[in-house]
């Protein structure tokens, strides 16, 4: 299982939020950099990143960031918010970040994520954000009638290989990822299934990794010290051989 720790930009600073709510945005880490650096020492091959101002303006707010990541880290960037067009998508990829993630895109623009899929293959995914059992989009502040096994099944069709879920009632509240949810997805499609919000520390990576999983994404624990990013870095891949 890969672990991909995580990094949120709004207003060019590195924050987490409380069940996607904006309003709730803490500054967790001085310089993105240093951060993104620490996290390639502790054995991270990737990092999640989200452009928030991006994923409520609906355009590219934080690129340099983002780009910067990409070319001195070390680090592959699986990068989120606000990429809603073929442009943006061609834009990001031709200049090194290696996946991104199209979330609002999938419920109110289906086709690009087929088109994304037919140019770019394996370098898109798709971001499920639910808030019960309906998918969110708009910055998580729109809440659809869909159902998300419902559209992880669509996006399957389109030759999506990747899936990030979120739970955004446990997203960054640090109470514990929804394993019933994520075992339900992964049993409805044959996408690689990335779980996101609520992991709290190495109960719930050997929990996540029990599930077959692809991969998890980590942010507050991290910042808040209740998860070793080393130390779930190793047993996570432990055994395992996805990349």
């Amino acid at each position: 299982m890969v672990i991909l720790p995580a990094i949120d930009i709004k207003n060019g600073e590195c924050v987490r939020l409380f069940q996607g709510d904006m309003s709730t945005a803490q500054r967790v880490a001085e310089n993105y950099m240093s951060t993104a650096e620490s996290f390639k020492a502790a054995g991270a091959q990737w990092i999640h990143m989200v452009d928030l101002d991006g994923a409520i303006s609906g355009r590219r707010v934080n690129s340099g960031i983002f780009l910067d990541v990409a070319r001195h880290s070390g680090l592959k960037v699986e990068l989120g918010g606000g990429i809603r067009s073929m442009e943006d998508i061609e834009f990001y990829l031709s200049n090194g970040i290696s996946r991104i993630v199209l979330g609002s895109a999938a419920i109110k623009n289906p086709l690009l994520v087929k088109s994304a899929v037919e140019s770019f293959g394996e370098k898109i995914a798709v971001g499920i954000d639910a808030k019960g059992s309906k998918v969110a989009a708009g910055g998580w502040v729109e809440l659809s009638s869909i159902d998300f096994i419902e559209l992880a099944k669509e996006m399957e069709c389109y030759g999506v290989e990747y899936i990030i879920f979120t739970d955004i009632n446990r997203d960054g509240m640090l109470s514990g990822p929804n394993v019933e949810r994520l075992q339900a997805l992964n049993k409805a499609v044959s996408c690689n299934v990335i779980a996101s919000g609520g992991i709290t520390d190495m109960k719930d990576i050997n929990n996540l990794k029990k599930c077959d999983l692809y991969g998890a994404i980590c942010g507050r624990s991290i910042y808040c010290g209740t998860l070793n990013l080393s130390q779930a870095v190793a047993v996570a891949s432990e055994s395992e051989g996805r990349t």
